[in-house]
């Protein structure tokens, strides 16, 4: 009785003033279906174009480029605007360049046709833009600059679509503000809201980089150890195809926070273990292999190949002019010299130290830890409790110019 009971009811619903509804349901579904491959044959083709477009525009010097854009209707079309912010992305490391070309993108987005488009899909895009532009600004150390960029970010994105992975793509790079303005708590705490909202889209990949920035800040804030575990599940979760060089400096920064943390065998079986990706990307790491598998000898009490590999990565820091870098290889070194009791060695590397680096930008208390170190070789009171304590407060001098020694 049920059963046909429900049948008739459905079939006088399914049929009303002499309309098979259920035709109707399919018919629109058909047409709906249509529509969606015909909005996918629009992307791709835009997309497709926007490589060539793209790359036509920026031949053109950066004053022409927004002329062209203003008056070129060939350009306002999304695949054009999704090629500009991956190409801003990309050169994040050139954050001029990389503004400009944010700024680009918010150019063909004020010229989009929000009814064919989605207005809500154009602010998220909006969003993006404004939150590489705070990045940007960020990296040249306009920090009021970047709260405003990503202040505008964040209120597009409250007209955007509210899709998470967006939101949580601007607390990343909100968090690297919050690095540099040296408010750690704030950092820690957006970046474990976007790690969140990453594993539950399930994208692995950036769930990762957050941890591995997570890692970055607990550096910064002179906890390195709190990091380990972190980066223990960030190289777990890193894709090698999308970001190789990211997963090295995941495994580079675990490596490097076990030898700080004493853990010399565990660093050494690990370095063992990805020693091929430091083949395949030498230009990523340079000179800090060598100087990692330094530590780790010296930290093993291998000496002869501690000092060789900390004179060979000291050589080249110098050569590259990075001062910091090579102020700390040279108290390690030191440090080495110290427990072999090589006086004339500490002499000859605190001679040399002292007039290269007051040359070069290195805050003023970092100069004056050097300058300490000198005088205590010379008065021969130099210990490997100094030249410890020094080489951990030079790697955060680099990060808080306020701390003092």
């Amino acid at each position: 009785m049920m059963e046909t009971g429900s049948h008739e009811g459905s079939s006088t619903r399914d049929r009303i003033a002499g309309v098979d509804v259920s035709d109707t349901y399919e018919a629109a579904l058909t047409r709906a279906e249509q529509r969606l491959r015909g909005w996918q044959a629009i992307f791709q083709r835009e997309r497709a174009e926007a490589v060539g477009l793209v790359t036509e525009l920026l031949g053109h010097p950066p004053e022409r480029q927004e002329l062209i854009l203003r008056n070129n209707p060939r350009y306002s079309t999304w695949g054009v605007l999704e090629k500009l912010l991956e190409q801003s992305w990309a050169q994040r490391l050139s954050p001029d360049c990389s503004e400009h070309l944010a700024q680009l993108a918010l150019m063909i987005a004020d010229r989009l046709d929000a009814t064919l488009y989605s207005s809500a899909s154009i602010e998220d895009l909006r969003a993006r833009a404004w939150g590489y532009i705070g990045n940007a600004r960020r990296l040249r150390a306009d920090l009021a600059g970047a709260t405003q960029a990503f202040a505008t970010a964040f209120l597009r994105l409250r007209h955007g679509t509210r899709e998470p992975i967006e939101f949580a793509v601007l607390l990343d790079l909100q968090a690297s503000l919050r690095r540099a303005q040296r408010r750690f708590h704030d950092a820690i705490r957006l970046l474990g809201r976007a790690f969140g909202l990453f594993e539950s889209v399930g994208d692995r990949h950036r769930a990762g980089r957050t941890l591995l920035g997570m890692e970055i800040v607990l550096n910064y804030a002179g906890q390195p150890e709190k990091g380990i575990p972190l980066l223990y599940r960030a190289v777990e979760l890193i894709d090698s195809s999308q970001e190789p060089d990211l997963l090295l400096c995941a495994w580079h920064n675990l490596i490097d926070g076990l030898t700080t943390a004493g853990r010399h065998l565990e660093a050494r079986r690990l370095l063992s273990r990805v020693r091929p990706l430091y083949v395949r990307f030498p230009e990523s790491v340079g000179h800090r292999s060598e100087w990692l598998t330094g530590r780790i000898a010296f930290g093993l009490r291998q000496d002869e190949e501690a000092e060789a590999l900390f004179i060979k990565a000291r050589a080249g820091f110098l050569a590259e002019d990075a001062p910091y870098e090579a102020a700390l290889i040279s108290l390690e070194l030191s440090a080495l010299y110290v427990l072999q009791g090589r006086t004339r060695e500490m002499k000859q590397i605190a001679a040399e130290m002292v007039p290269f680096f007051s040359s070069r930008q290195i805050h003023q208390e970092a100069a004056a830890a050097l300058a300490y170190w000198k005088h205590a070789v010379d008065t021969e009171t130099a210990g490997i409790d100094l030249a410890t304590r020094l080489v951990a407060f030079l790697k955060r001098s680099r990060y808080d110019r306020d701390l003092s020694l």
